[in-house]
């Protein structure tokens, strides 16, 4: 068995601790790197040519490998395709070793908690926020060996508190705030104004930070169609802050937003274009937010090609044949799965994260994909909600409801 690593993964094995973050874009290879850390670190060796496996003799066992992923990978069993060129497989008659493989989904990071002595790939960073899963993670890094996978390590300082604690940096989450944050003195509730000696943030983020440079031999197109909106409407609903499918007044920034946008994203213009661009590009995922936009795509659709769904509702593999939409919804499939079977995606709508935004990008660019010229199309209208959503993605930040709200009130 043979085992080769491209320059840039084995570049970044090389760099790999314990604790670190190995920081990579969407089908860089992350996985089999991190698979080759442990492999390496536990006393395989691999080269051109050659494989001479981890020693596993009775005095001394590979330590038992926990992967945490995503419940798609999981089901999906995505990681077996990597663990293989190791000879590692969750199934012991495969595995050729005497250790424990586990893969299983962030949402049973919990049972793991007791786990000591092992290794873990925490694959799609979830540990964030002060949640179960950081609180999770945390616990667990202390007993055992680690290292995380992300393409997005943090949009604040905040992103990184678990894995400073993980890493010894700072005791708990009060020390760091106590260090490292000023809170606004005219808000109601705790509201971050700014960060303090962001100087030493820094060196400790670059401490532990993997990244993984490469050149793609991809080349990104991405297309923006222009699409109409029912203007009068629009401004109705903004003037007058009324939520029509109710019939009563709207509550919140959140709720405007929402019919905002559905008043602009509910425009046939919207899939009139799909159509258009389904007739030229046969295969095509398309990336939406609501129910009613799905609803929208399955009414029309099916009369044109095969479809098939992954959302909150139906998890459908991806449709055989030459002419194909597959229908994801962003918070169900923006990750943790990849496709290499078109180069059309299609973004009906926009989501408010940039991060989410990246790694929907990311699903078709990958090391493996056969094509060179990726098509991305974005329907967007001159709405000024669609507007302003634009505006925070192309400064890499989250679209902020309450603030846009604000801006107009």
């Amino acid at each position: 068995m043979s085992i080769q690593l491209k320059p840039h993964q084995e570049e970044a094995l090389y760099k790999m601790k314990n604790g670190c973050i190995l920081n990579g874009g969407t089908g860089s290879g992350k996985s089999i790197t991190a698979l080759a850390y442990y492999f390496y670190k536990n006393g395989g060796i691999f080269s051109k040519g050659y494989y001479i496996p981890m020693p596993d003799d009775g005095e001394y066992t590979p330590p038992d490998l926990y992967i945490i992923t995503t419940a798609r990978k999981r089901d999906t069993r995505e990681w077996d395709g990597d663990m293989i060129n190791f000879l590692l497989s969750t199934d012991p008659s495969i595995n050729i070793y005497s250790n424990t493989v586990v893969v299983d989904s962030w949402n049973n990071i919990h049972k793991y908690t007791e786990v000591k002595n092992a290794f873990f790939i925490f694959d799609e960073q979830r540990a964030v926020g002060r949640g179960t899963w950081a609180k999770s993670f945390i616990k667990i890094a202390r007993s055992n060996e680690w290292v995380l996978l992300t393409a997005t390590p943090g949009d604040t300082w905040s992103d990184y508190i678990p894995v400073f604690i993980a890493n010894g940096f700072f005791k708990n989450r009060t020390e760091f705030n106590q260090k490292h944050i000023v809170y606004s003195a005219f808000s109601s509730y705790p509201k971050i104004d700014r960060y303090v000696d962001t100087g030493r943030l820094i060196r400790l983020r670059d401490s532990i930070l993997v990244d993984m440079d490469f050149m793609r031999k991809t080349v990104q197109h991405h297309l923006y169609i222009s699409v109409e909106y029912n203007k009068d409407t629009y401004k109705d609903i903004q003037k007058n802050r009324w939520n029509y499918t109710r019939d009563e007044p709207i509550q919140n920034a959140s709720e405007l937003c929402y019919e905002l946008r559905k008043c602009v994203n509910g425009d046939l213009s919207r899939i009139d274009s799909i159509i258009d661009i389904l007739h030229e590009r046969k295969k095509a995922i398309i990336f939406y937010n609501f129910d009613y936009e799905r609803d929208i795509l399955l009414e029309y659709l099916p009369k044109l090609c095969t479809v098939a769904e992954w959302n909150g509702h139906k998890h459908q593999e991806l449709p055989e044949g030459d002419n194909w939409a597959y229908l994801v919804q962003y918070t169900a499939g923006c990750e943790g799965w990849n496709c290499i079977k078109t180069d059309t995606i299609i973004f009906y709508s926009q989501n408010y994260s940039y991060k989410t935004m990246m790694q929907a990008i990311g699903r078709i660019d990958r090391l493996n994909t056969p094509f060179i010229d990726l098509y991305y199309y974005h329907l967007k209208s001159k709405a000024p909600i669609d507007l302003a959503i634009g505006r925070a993605l192309a400064q890499k930040k989250k679209f902020n409801e309450t603030k846009w709200v604000n801006s107009f009130a």
